[in-house]
């Protein structure tokens, strides 16, 4: 069951909650679905952004089921990331391999329409050919369709971490961003510039561990180190959370 705030207002994100990680994945595809139609009826193609960590896997190994990808014309869909961790592809670690394992390999996107940031060379080597790639694809001004983001429990989205030079970057869509005490401290990321620019914008969220760091970004005033919330799209933006971690949001209470 999906339960949309009565209360929202023009300029308020969409707030989405669910009853289950299975009722998040399946919004959550349902979304790929409607707006890669949309996209490809406007301009022949669809952009679509892919984040990291655990909960968007659901979604992805339910896209994969021929329920989904019947529906969606992978012939005209290009994949991109919003961050990678610097590791080779085939490493467990990288994102890439990831969405490789649970959907890339189960459906018929052409190779040359699965734009992975290279995780194995020099950090600041592979963000600058990704920036690169960006800005011949889009010949011009970077712009999604369709982005999915997560939420760290420090408030980070991507790898756009608290206290990190990455946050004030600019004039680049894909930056190298070094991180203190986590995982393969060297990312790629793309920058609020290419974030912002998308057309549509979703968190998944899932976890009653989520629960407290999901109120305060989107119910505490705005504080630089709550990188999530300085997501504010051209496009709109969705929060798509299941129940656990939307449990201390006031909107829904």
């Amino acid at each position: 069951m999906v339960m949309e705030d009565p209360r929202q207002r023009p300029g308020l994100p969409r707030l989405l909650v669910v009853d289950t990680l299975e009722h998040l994945a399946s919004q959550a595809a349902l979304e790929v679905q409607v707006r890669s139609k949309a996209a490809i009826e406007q301009s022949g193609r669809f952009t679509l952004v892919l984040s990291g960590g655990s909960t968007p896997v659901a979604m992805m190994r339910l896209l994969a089921t021929p329920e989904y990808s019947q529906r969606i014309d992978w012939s005209r869909t290009h994949i991109f990331w919003s961050d990678e961790r610097c590791v080779p592809p085939q490493d467990a670690d990288s994102n890439f391999h990831a969405a490789h394992t649970a959907l890339l390999s189960h459906v018929a996107v052409p190779r040359e329409q699965t734009h992975r940031m290279q995780g194995e060379l020099e950090p600041p080597e592979a963000a600058s050919d990704y920036d690169r790639l960006l800005q011949r694809f889009f010949d011009g001004p970077t712009r999604f369709d369709l982005t999915f983001l997560g939420l760290g429990p420090d408030g980070h989205t991507a790898s756009l971490f608290p206290g990190t030079k990455a946050l004030a970057v600019s004039d680049a869509d894909c930056v190298a961003n070094q991180v203190e005490k986590v995982v393969s401290p060297w990312r790629l990321t793309l920058t609020y510039r290419a974030l912002n620019a998308s057309s549509a914008v979703i968190f998944l969220v899932q976890g009653s561990e989520k629960a407290d760091i999901v109120a305060r970004v989107l119910e505490s005033p705005l504080n630089a180190e709550l990188p999530a919330q300085a997501i504010a799209p051209q496009g709109s933006l969705t929060w798509l959370l299941d129940a656990a971690a939307a449990a201390k949001l006031e909107r829904r209470n």
